[in-house]
C-alpha cells in the first residue's frame, strides 16, 4: 500500500515545490514503482550494498566522474532493498540535490529534509525505528552541491541511527567533507567501465578480477603480476574483443549500453553531458560565488586532451593558452584551473615522486579518465587495439601517450594506492609511474609498440631497480602485445589489455 500524506506531527513543513519533488522522486512511498533500472550492475554494487547495510561507518561515499553510473547504482540499491531485502518503503529516503528545487531560505537543509521525512513519512524518529530493528536508509545524490553539507551529515549520523549513501562527482568537495566526517565515512571510487565490465555488458563473457577491493598487498608480489599476465592469456578471446570495443568507443557505460548507435552520436552526447556540463555548471562558480573563466577552462581541457599521458612544462601550457585566448595568463592561474579539472575526476594529475621528504622538480602528468573524452572533444580517434593501430601506424606515438594516460588513471583510481611518476634527474632516466605499496616501490614503464628493444626500453626500470634506496624488488613493463619477453627476471612484461583485467 502507498503512504498517504498526513497532518504533520511536529509542525515541520517545506516549500510546496520541494515537498512535491520529494514525493515524485520517492514513488515507493505511494506504492508506485521507480523508473526501470538497467539489469547490468557495476562491479561496486555488492561492496556498496554491504557497506550500506553493515559497514564500519554509517556513511558510505560513492564518488566518480559524471555519467559513470553512480545514480543508476544508487537506484539499483534502492530496488534491491525494496524487493530483495524487504525494507519497508517508508524506511528509504532519496534526495537528488542536482535537481531539487531551490532550498534557499531553509536553514540546515539536510537536517530539515530528514526531520520532514521523519514527520511526514516515517511517522516516528530514526532512533525509535532502529530500536525496533528497522533501520532507515538515506540516499543523497550529488550532495556536494549543497553548502555545508558535511557538518549536517555529521550531525545526522552522530545523533540518529541511519545508514547513509552519498554520491558525488567532485573530489575536492568530497575531500573537504571527509575532514568533518572523520571516522564516520568510507569512500568507494567508481570510474568508467572496467574491461571485464565491457565484456559482460556486451554479452561476450565473464572474466573474474584478480585484485580484491582491499587487496593492495597483492601488488607487492611478482607472482600476482605473472598471474595477471596468465589471466589475460586464459581469457584472450573475450579480452581482445572487449579491448577492441574499448579502443573504438572508450569505457563510458552509455557507449556500450547503446552499441547500436554510431560513435559520432555518442561523442556528441559525451561532449554535452560530461565535458560541457562540468565546465559550464560544475566549475563555473567558484568560492564565494566568483565566476571562473569558461573559455580558459575549455582551452585548458583541450590541452589536457592533447597532452594526455604527458607532463607538459609551464612555458608550453602558458604559451599555448596565451596564444589561443590572446590574453596574459600566468602559471599560477593555469595550475589552479588544472586542479579544478582534477577535482571533477575527468582528469587525474599524477605528481612527481617525493623521496626523502624532498619534492621532485617537475610538473604533474595528465591522465584522462577515459580516452573517449579526448576522441569526442578533439574529434580525433586514436586506436589502441594492436591490429587497428597497425593499420594506422602513423598514430603510434599518440597511441603510446594515450596508453600511458590510461595506465595512470587506472592505477590512480585504485583506492589507497599511491601513484607518482619519476622525472629524469641527473643520470637517472624517467620512469612513467611508480606505485608505492607499503614499504615497496614498483616502477612501471609503458612501451606501446610492437618491437621492444630489451636494453633501451627497460633502461628506466633497470636504473630504478638498481638503486637499493628505492626499495624496488621488481618492475612492470606495459606492452602492446602478448609476445614481448624480457630476459631480466626482475622485469615482468604485461600487455595493456591484460593489465586492465586486474580489477
Amino acid at each position: 500500500m502507498g503512504i498517504r500524506p498526513a497532518n504533520t506531527l511536529w509542525g515541520i513543513s517545506l516549500p510546496a515545490p520541494v515537498e512535491a519533488f520529494l514525493w515524485e522522486t520517492n514513488p515507493w512511498w505511494r506504492g508506485k514503482p521507480a523508473r526501470p533500472v538497467p539489469p547490468f550492475r557495476r562491479w561496486l554494487f555488492e561492496p556498496a550494498l554491504q557497506r550500506l547495510k553493515s559497514g564500519l561507518t554509517p556513511v558510505t561515499v560513492l564518488r566518480g566522474p559524471r555519467q559513470v553510473g553512480k545514480t543508476t547504482l544508487q537506484e539499483q540499491l534502492i530496488e534491491h532493498l525494496l524487493e530483495q531485502e524487504r525494507v519497508p518503503a517508508d524506511h528509504i529516503f532519496r534526495v537528488q540535490f542536482d535537481e531539487i528545487p531551490s532550498l534557499r531560505g531553509i536553514e540546515d537543509p539536510i537536517l530539515a529534509l530528514c526531520r520532514w521525512f521523519e514527520d511526514r513519512i516515517l511517522k516516528g524518529t530514526f532512533n525509535e525505528e532502529a530500536r525496533a530493528g528497522r533501520l532507515t536508509f538515506v540516499f543523497f545524490d550529488e550532495v556536494q552541491n549543497l553548502p555545508d553539507w558535511a557538518p549536517q551529515v555529521k550531525a545526522l549520523v552522530d545523533h540518529h541511527a541511519v545508514r547513509v549513501l552519498l554520491t558525488g562527482s567532485s573530489a575536492l568537495r568530497i575531500e573537504y567533507g571527509r575532514d568533518s566526517l572523520a571516522g564516520r565515512i568510507s569512500t568507494l571510487e567508481l570510474g568508467p567501465l572496467l574491461l571485464r565490465e565491457i565484456a559482460a555488458l556486451r554479452g561476450w563473457g565473464e572474466i573474474p578480477p584478480l585484485l580484491p577491493l582491499n587487496g593492495l598487498r597483492n601488488l607487492q608480489e611478482p607472482s600476482f603480476w605473472r598471474s595477471l599476465r596468465e589471466q589475460g592469456h586464459r581469457y584472450r578471446p573475450v579480452r581482445d574483443r572487449a579491448f577492441a570495443a574499448f579502443s573504438e568507443r572508450g569505457a563510458y557505460p552509455i557507449a556500450h549500453a547503446r552499441a547500436d548507435r554510431p560513435w559520432e552520436e555518442i561523442a556528441d552526447l559525451l561532449n554535452e553531458t560530461i565535458i560541457r556540463r562540468v565546465i559550464q555548471h560544475d566549475l563555473r562558480v567558484g568560492e564565494r560565488g566568483r565566476k571562473r573563466d569558461q573559455h580558459l577552462l575549455e582551452a585548458l581541457f583541450r590541452l589536457c586532451c592533447r597532452y594526455a599521458g604527458q607532463a607538459p612544462g609551464r612555458p608550453l601550457l602558458v604559451h599555448e593558452l596565451q596564444s589561443a585566448l590572446a590574453a596574459n595568463i600566468g602559471w599560477q592561474r593555469v595550475l589552479a584551473y588544472l586542479r579544478f579539472l582534477n577535482d571533477t575526476l575527468l582528469i587525474r594529475l599524477i605528481d612527481p615522486l617525493e623521496l626523502r621528504l624532498k619534492r621532485q622538480k617537475g610538473q604533474p602528468k595528465i591522465c584522462l579518465c577515459d580516452p573517449s573524452l579526448r576522441a569526442s572533444w578533439l574529434q580525433e580517434t586514436i586506436p589502441l587495439e594492436p591490429d587497428a593501430l597497425q593499420r594506422a601506424s602513423h598514430l603510434s606515438d599518440l597511441a603510446g601517450h594515450i596508453a600511458e594516460s590510461t595506465v595512470g588513471y587506472f592505477f590512480g583510481n585504485i583506492s589507497g594506492l599511491n601513484v607518482a611518476w619519476f622525472p629524469e634527474r641527473g643520470m637517472e632516466p624517467e620512469v612513467d609511474f611508480v606505485l608505492t605499496v607499503g614499504d615497496y616501490r614498483i616502477p612501471v614503464e609503458v612501451k606501446y609498440r610492437r618491437r621492444i628493444d630489451e636494453f633501451r626500453d627497460t633502461l628506466g626500470l633497470r636504473a630504478f631497480l638498481e638503486k637499493t634506496v628505492y626499495h624496488a624488488p621488481f618492475g612492470i613493463l606495459v606492452t602492446l602485445t602478448d609476445e614481448v619477453s624480457v630476459t631480466d627476471p626482475r622485469i615482468i612484461p604485461i600487455p595493456l589489455a591484460s593489465l586492465l583485467l586486474m580489477r
